[in-house]
């Protein structure tokens, strides 16, 4: 008997992910955990430099800005609580020195430029379609900085309005690499705080705009959302707050990723690369004895194998 109904998934026939590619998640939270196992395995990957980002304005103003390479000045700086913030970015990036702001973004700005041109696989998490319009400039927000709610409208975008945003995404990134793979994701995180029902209707404005948009080749789906909301439907697969997929459902989704848009043969060098981690993070009980010795030189020539064949990983 079957206990559950799965989500079909079909292996992608082109583009798909290996040690080759180069890839840039940008999003929602979900972006970061899906980007750390990238990272954990010794993919070549780059997650939100410009911190999360959870609705699809957000990531369509900050990709206009590097394509165009329309540099941030003071005048695009807000002073709250004894730093200097950015409306564009989240506020792991603000700092208390305008100045040193102000070159961090435009550094970022300058690289992600050359990233988008390299990046083989471009992958964007929605998380909301709930935004926040400072009303002063008139701007939507990809971060309130924890300025008085006050100051601010808050609104769902319309299907037409996301749609409408996707499609400036895809152009902007052709631009500057017509041959990138774009991979649309919609967060599983519940933004409950917009309320339960509010939470629902923002996340269906996400997935109808999205189907507005794919093609069979450079622009996929891939159902994050509804594997955590079919599959796992189980509060047991969330952490404590009732909200995040916990790391069971993380790392689930992301068995169901490597379904989707790895082979076989990146498998293999996964496995090479988890062996090593996992050796990297071993307690010896004894450091100093002959079996631990033995043990590192034999993790050395593991690591020196691998670095032979992909020379870019570090460890």
């Amino acid at each position: 008997m079957e206990f559950r109904t799965q989500i079909p998934l079909q292996k992608h026939k082109e583009n798909l992910i290996d040690y080759a590619s180069k890839v840039l998640l940008l999003g929602s939270c979900f972006s970061e955990n899906i980007g750390s196992k990238f990272e954990y395995y010794k993919f070549q990957s780059t997650v939100n430099p410009f911190g999360i980002l959870f609705h699809p304005k957000a990531i369509e103003v900050l990709l206009e800005r590097v394509v165009s390479q329309r540099f941030y000045t003071a005048d695009d700086l807000v002073y709250q609580n004894e730093q200097y913030h950015c409306f564009d970015a989240h506020s792991s990036l603000s700092n208390s020195n305008e100045e040193v702001l102000l070159k961090e973004l435009n550094a970022i700005l300058k690289s992600m430029h050359q990233q988008i041109s390299e990046t083989s696989h471009l992958i964007i998490t929605l998380g909301t379609s709930w935004v926040y319009e400072h009303i002063s400039t008139e701007k939507t927000v990809a971060n309130c900085h924890k300025i008085p709610q006050r100051e601010f409208n808050k609104r769902i975008l319309s299907v037409q309005e996301i749609t409408s945003c996707l499609q400036n995404i895809e152009q902007l990134v052709n631009q500057l690499n017509p041959t990138v793979q774009l991979i649309y994701t919609v967060s599983p995180v519940r933004h409950i705080k917009d309320g339960f029902v509010e939470n629902q209707q923002s996340k269906s404005h996400l997935i109808a705009s999205i189907h507005q948009v794919l093609n069979a080749q450079r622009v996929c789906y891939f159902p994050s959302y509804e594997i955590m909301m079919d599959e796992l439907r189980d509060y047991r697969f969330y952490t404590a707050d009732m909200v995040h997929p916990n790391e069971l459902a993380i790392d689930y989704i992301w068995e169901q990723f490597q379904t989707v848009w790895f082979n076989s043969s990146v498998k293999v060098t996964m496995k090479k690369v988890a062996i090593i981690q996992s050796g990297l993070t071993h307690r010896a009980f004894n450091p100093s004895s002959e079996q631990h010795q033995q043990f590192l030189k034999q993790l050395d020539a593991k690591k020196e194998n691998l670095l032979a064949e992909f020379p870019f990983i570090k460890f």
